[in-house]
């Protein structure tokens, strides 16, 4: 079942490149996005297509360091290499890209990206507990909503904006279904095997496609039938990994781990967890969207205590017996969380965190192996 599971997943995701097709042959609007605060209903509500674009792989990062800096977040290089050279089809098909303010690497290469293809650049607010903060992130939206109706040349209003929000609660709420199923003692998926679902589901522009393999796979798994092979013991440790977002080809740990026999049965990243969130469908559109996406626990705000307690949400939810806290170079403020994200799960659960900082290179694999097998040994 494993096999089938797996295969079928290969040829929806094969299916999709023609589905993106045939959407701009109907003349359907392709929105690229890059973070996790940028409102896809919006997109959705206009009859456009929203995607994800790529940045987890290291292989375009030679062509972005020609121009970025060496020393720069390796996911802004991976980013910024695909679009300059050509390799990435979700962003060759986007009509418009959608960055923000997350942080400065990001914020001056979209000034560079910029000069590849149309580019919007969501202005964010510094912290969410201000009224401050709601009323620019208001207005921001509000532009963000007349520049993709422009761009698609479809009104967006609130039945629209209501439909919209519904099919993503049911995708966002089939992403979670599927993720708790690693609740389970043993867990009943690799974490290497979620995250690779996960991964290609997200790129899908058919998303009644998308809910429909999440479900079956998360039927299918708590059946039992999806069992890792061998299965794993209920002995086996289970990690959490939070930090900064993971992807295929970014999935080094995750297959570390999972070599030295332990299991990551939880991510409370952007690529994770952190999309396991419902917007408001009772209140009005555009105040549920603006509460809800600026609420995103990321450590670009600050403070950002929605992370802290979300980690311990999950840390008891996933019966987890350590935590990976994942920081790619040059990323600075998960770098600095690192040390609150320590203090609050030695305080509260009792083990040590294990911080790692690296980059999407397989130089220092063999590094990270001894630290994660010594992390284990103490656990």
């Amino acid at each position: 079942m494993k096999t089938e599971i797996m295969n079928n997943l290969q040829q929806i995701s094969e299916e999709n490149l023609v589905d993106i097709e045939q959407a701009k042959e109907r003349g359907q609007a392709i929105v690229g996005f890059y973070c996790l605060y940028s409102p896809t209903e919006i997109a959705v509500a206009a009859g456009a297509i929203p995607l994800p674009l790529c940045g987890t792989r290291n292989d375009p990062i030679a062509a972005a360091e020609e121009t970025l800096p060496r020393n720069l977040c390796p996911l802004i290089k991976s980013s910024y290499g695909f679009a300059v050279s050509d390799t990435c089809a979700f962003f060759r098909a986007s009509d418009i890209i959608i960055g923000d303010t997350t942080c400065d690497g990001k914020k001056k290469m979209f000034e560079l990206l910029s000069r590849q293809k149309k580019t919007h650049v969501l202005q964010l607010p510094q912290n969410q507990n201000t009224e401050m903060s709601m009323s620019l992130w208001d207005s921001e939206l509000e532009r963000f909503k007349e520049i993709i109706q422009d761009t698609s040349g479809n009104t967006v209003d609130e039945a629209s904006l209501r439909s919209a929000i519904r099919l993503m609660n049911r995708e966002r709420q089939a992403r979670k279904a599927l993720m708790d199923v690693n609740k389970n003692k043993p867990a009943l998926l690799k974490g290497s095997q979620m995250l690779e679902i996960l991964f290609k589901i997200g790129f899908l522009a058919d998303k009644e496609k998308g809910i429909s393999f999440m479900e079956k796979v998360t039927a299918e798994a708590q059946k039992g039938t999806l069992l890792t092979d061998p299965p794993r013991s209920g002995e086996a440790k289970r990690l959490l990994l939070t930090g900064v977002p993971v992807g295929l080809g970014s999935d080094k740990i995750v297959k570390i781990v999972e070599q030295l026999g332990a299991d990551v049965v939880a991510f409370e990243n952007c690529s994770g967890y952190k999309q396991a969130f419902t917007v408001d469908e009772n209140k009005a559109p555009m105040e549920a969207l603006a509460e809800q996406y600026l609420a995103t626990p990321c450590s670009v705000m600050s403070p950002n205590d929605g992370r802290f307690e979300l980690l311990k949400e999950m840390i008891r939810g996933f019966q987890v017996d350590g935590v990976i806290d994942l920081t790619w170079q040059a990323c600075h403020t998960y770098n600095i969380e690192a040390f609150q994200v320590d203090e609050i799960v030695q305080k509260n659960f009792g083990f040590p965190t294990l911080h790692l900082e690296t980059d999407y290179a397989e130089s220092d694999t063999e590094q990270l192996r001894v630290r994660i097998e010594a992390y284990l040994e103490m656990l």
